[in-house]
């Protein structure tokens, strides 16, 4: 039997406000309102489906989620994660590497610079130009990475993976 493809979808939180409260508790700013809808859109209509949605436990993360999700067809089963506020993209990798065979389809909604170091840690190809506009544009709030490969979730490593789709609101 063939190995699956597989799907990792990273998703940056939408822009968040600075109020005085610590940095896990910053709430999203009007325009983080106004992208992480239009995000939620772009991957709905991206035929992208998700199996499992890993958040950060931060505010702003929870927020978008709920924004983004709301947008989508359906909604796959959610885990709020402490080990995605602040990771690196290592970190991330092992939270990656972790997720169950019954899974097609990982997104994660994280933070920079953890999230963006991930992307460019994993692709080692892309479609057309990918590479070059998420270098050019990193991953900026609400912005959305879509990466595949063949196999099991426990082999993702360093430039296992193809960057199938970017997006991001503003780029």
């Amino acid at each position: 039997m063939a190995d699956p493809t597989r799907t990792v979808v990273l998703v940056r939180h939408a822009k968040a406000d600075r109020p005085p409260v610590n940095d896990h508790e910053r709430p999203l700013a009007a325009r983080g309102h106004r992208d992480a809808p239009r995000a939620g859109r772009w991957l709905a209509g991206s035929g992208v489906t998700p199996d499992l949605a890993l958040c950060s436990t931060a505010a702003r993360c929870r927020e978008t989620w709920k924004l983004v999700v709301a947008e989508l067809p359906h909604r796959p089963r959610t885990v709020y994660e402490d080990r995605l506020y602040g990771a690196s993209a290592g970190e991330l990798i092992d939270v990656v590497n972790e997720t169950a065979d019954d899974v097609g389809t990982l997104l994660l909604v994280g933070h920079n610079p953890g999230l963006h170091d991930l992307a460019d840690t994993l692709a080692g190809e892309a479609e057309g130009d990918l590479l070059a506009r998420m270098a050019r544009s990193g991953l900026p709030t609400s912005a959305i990475a879509v990466l595949t490969f063949t196999g099991s979730w426990e082999d993702v490593e360093p430039g296992s993976t193809r960057l199938a789709a970017y997006w991001a609101p503003h780029a």
